[in-house]
């Protein structure tokens, strides 16, 4: 009978996600990831099968966490004032390895070699990019901004409002906090 594995597997994904989050697909080598993870090789493929296994599972927890907090902020403060408040907490998370987006950062890194990450990252972009479109629908249906716009489109621009502002933060000299400021000051003259 096989023994158990003596390692948590949801710890070591996040684990993984924040390194990759930092570093990037190629800037993370196996043994950055067995000297993290604290994984001998065998285990490691035992447990993951491969760095592009590990990096998916990473990216689908990076993207179900930023879903979550959005679907949250939304359920306790409604649809207008999440949207309006979200900025501001994606660019305060102090404990982030990066302030820029992973999902971004991997659609960037891997497109050009037509990557199946870089569609993956992609998917959940799109994925985030309805969840915002659906949050301007019902702050259209509760009269909090005007139905004479596209929550599509809307939806289109606060993603790209929020990437931005995510490698803004990055930068050193920028206010992050006073652009995040913006986006929500924008919001309430929908």
């Amino acid at each position: 009978m096989p023994r158990k594995p003596s390692y948590d597997r949801e710890d070591l994904i996040e684990r993984a996600r924040d390194l990759f989050w930092q570093r990037g697909w190629a800037g993370t080598s196996l043994k950055d990831l067995e000297a993290s993870l604290k994984m001998k090789p065998g285990s490691f493929y035992a447990a993951f099968g491969s760095k592009d296994a590990l990096f998916e599972l990473a990216l689908d927890r990076y993207a179900a966490d930023g879903s979550e907090r959005m679907k949250t902020l939304a359920r306790n403060e409604g649809p207008l004032p999440a949207l309006q408040k979200f900025p501001r907490m994606v660019i305060s998370n102090d404990t982030a390895p990066a302030k820029a987006c992973m999902l971004s950062k991997t659609l960037l890194e891997l497109q050009a070699h037509r990557h199946p990450l870089a569609q993956k990252a992609n998917a959940h972009l799109l994925k985030m990019e309805q969840m915002f479109a659906e949050l301007f629908s019902q702050a259209q249906a509760a009269g909090d901004i005007s139905t004479e716009h596209d929550p599509r489109s809307l939806a289109r621009r606060y993603q790209s409002d929020v990437l931005g502002l995510r490698v803004s933060a990055e930068r050193e000299g920028v206010d992050a906090a006073a652009i995040a400021g913006e986006i929500a000051d924008g919001l309430a003259r929908l």
